[in-house]
């Protein structure tokens, strides 16, 4: 009886919101309660100061607090700013659900998020290795390996039967890395935006928490700086194909590219591989 439960709670918990499970954003709704899941994020660029294809791998560990209360942890190691692969720094993202609107097929959440990044990155990328702002006038900043700083914003997701949309907006603030100052061209300020479609395409019928779920997605990636005198803004489009095995396992499988901008940017396009698996009941509760 209790694997008949917990099977049952798989089903209602993970594939019921599987179009939710956006690539490159974070929806409203939280992950179970008292599950964990492991993921890891591999993502392919191009460089533009030097044209050679580099990569940044990301280990990540999320954890369910609660129904409300989400928390992730994540590593960065790439070959990217410098020669060589090495570890780069990590992240901490904590999610609060504070509004939840239920109806059959249907349901609107809200949610809080904040993150924080330390990274030990140069902020131009030299082809020796070493820092030199001279080298390439790129001005774009994130928290995802190559900046650090901390960022807070809100999330809105709206699902109904087959189709989730979701919408962030969020401010951060960049500081210095480890080892590198944050140079003049950057903006310590910006804004960034998204906005997200996801589809549950298979099955057309549920019958078992076993069904492979299929998903395609296509999210709008948009950044703004707002420093005066530091302009520079763009918007992404990133399509991208889910698979869901088991109600436990994912793979997503995504490409994203810049639609408009004038933001000088050394990343503009990066392919993104992931897989993830998910422990439900994985703590007791108290």
């Amino acid at each position: 009886m209790k694997k008949v439960l917990i099977a049952l709670f798989t089903c209602a918990a993970f594939p019921a919101q599987a179009q939710e499970l956006y690539v490159s954003s974070e929806p409203a709704s939280n992950m179970p309660a008292r599950s964990v899941g492991l993921r890891m994020t591999n993502k392919f660029f191009k460089m533009e100061h030097d044209g050679r294809t580099a990569f940044r791998f990301e280990p990540e560990v999320m954890f369910g607090i609660n129904r409300r209360f989400m928390v992730h942890v994540t590593g960065y190691m790439a070959n990217a700013m410098q020669p060589g692969t090495r570890f780069e720094g990590g992240s901490i993202y904590a999610k609060y659900r504070f509004l939840s609107q239920d109806e059959p097929h249907a349901h609107f959440r809200m949610a809080a998020y904040v993150k924080g990044s330390i990274i030990d990155n140069p902020f131009t990328p030299a082809p020796d290795g070493e820092h030199n702002e001279l080298n390439y006038a790129n001005n774009e900043a994130d928290l995802e390996g190559n900046n650090s700083g901390i960022s807070g914003g809100i999330i809105a997701t709206k699902l109904v039967h087959k189709m989730a949309v979701s919408g962030t907006l969020a401010y951060n603030r960049f500081t210095n890395n480890i080892k590198n100052d944050l140079t003049a061209n950057f903006s310590r300020n910006m804004l960034n935006y998204s906005l997200s479609f996801g589809y549950l395409t298979l099955p057309v019928t549920y019958k078992s928490y076993e069904q492979t779920n299929l998903n395609l997605y296509v999210e709008l990636l948009g950044k703004a700086n707002v420093d005066n005198g530091v302009k520079g803004n763009y918007v992404d489009i990133a399509p991208a194909i889910q698979f869901i095995f088991n109600s436990t396992t994912r793979l997503d499988l995504s490409y994203r590219w810049e639609l408009a901008g004038n933001m000088v940017r050394n990343m503009p396009s990066s392919f993104t591989v992931r897989i993830e698996h998910n422990i439900f009941n994985a703590f007791k509760h108290k």
